[in-house]
């Protein structure tokens, strides 16, 4: 596992986009319409800088899959962070759907733990080369990095077919919620 430079950020975002161009989480926060799948290499970009700001962003070694964490003891209110914020919401979001994504978003934290955590925002492999174990190796050493920082490690998933393989991680669902689609709320001890 690499930690992703700054140059790195296209072949990031082309990687979470095509993993997650049906993902029903991503599709729910964002604008739908004709542009939508410029939308979620948007969504893809805010995710990139903010992980880079407040967290983590690690490409395996063969740049076939990529995984950001947040350490969100981390954020820090600053006008870069509130210029990320508003550009997502008008470019990504859309103002239509933002009372709705600020309010799964507040639903999403009141599950999360008080204290510190490691939380695993996004974790993709080029569809092309899924099932091939990269992912694991991926997986595995995001959980080797928030043993090393001695913090449980957080995600959630709104596809069913991916709760076994995260399970044979270790990972428990702690809560699921509902928006008109399940959204398992994993969690993995250290």
């Amino acid at each position: 596992m690499i930690r992703a430079q700054y140059e790195d950020k296209r072949l990031v975002v082309e990687i979470l986009s095509n993993s997650f161009d049906d993902n029903k989480s991503v599709n729910y926060v964002i604008n739908q319409g004709r542009s939508r799948k410029k939308r979620i290499s948007r969504l893809m970009e805010y995710s990139f800088d903010y992980c880079s700001l407040f967290g983590e962003v690690f490409l395996s070694d063969d740049k076939n899959a990529c995984a950001l964490a947040i350490l969100p003891d981390k954020k820090k209110t600053s006008l870069r962070s509130i210029l990320l914020d508003v550009k997502l919401a008008l470019t990504c979001i859309g103002v239509s759907n933002l009372k709705k994504a600020m309010d799964r978003e507040a639903r999403i934290k009141a599950v999360h733990p008080g204290d510190l955590m490691y939380y695993l925002w996004f974790i993709g492999v080029r569809p092309e080369v899924q099932n091939k174990g990269i992912g694991s190796s991926l997986l595995t050493e995001m959980i080797t990095q928030s043993n090393a920082m001695k913090r449980p490690l957080y995600l959630e998933t709104s596809t069913l077919r991916n709760l076994p393989w995260y399970k044979k991680f270790g990972f428990k669902v702690h809560n699921e919620l509902d928006f008109g689609y399940k959204l398992f709320c994993l969690k993995r001890e250290r």
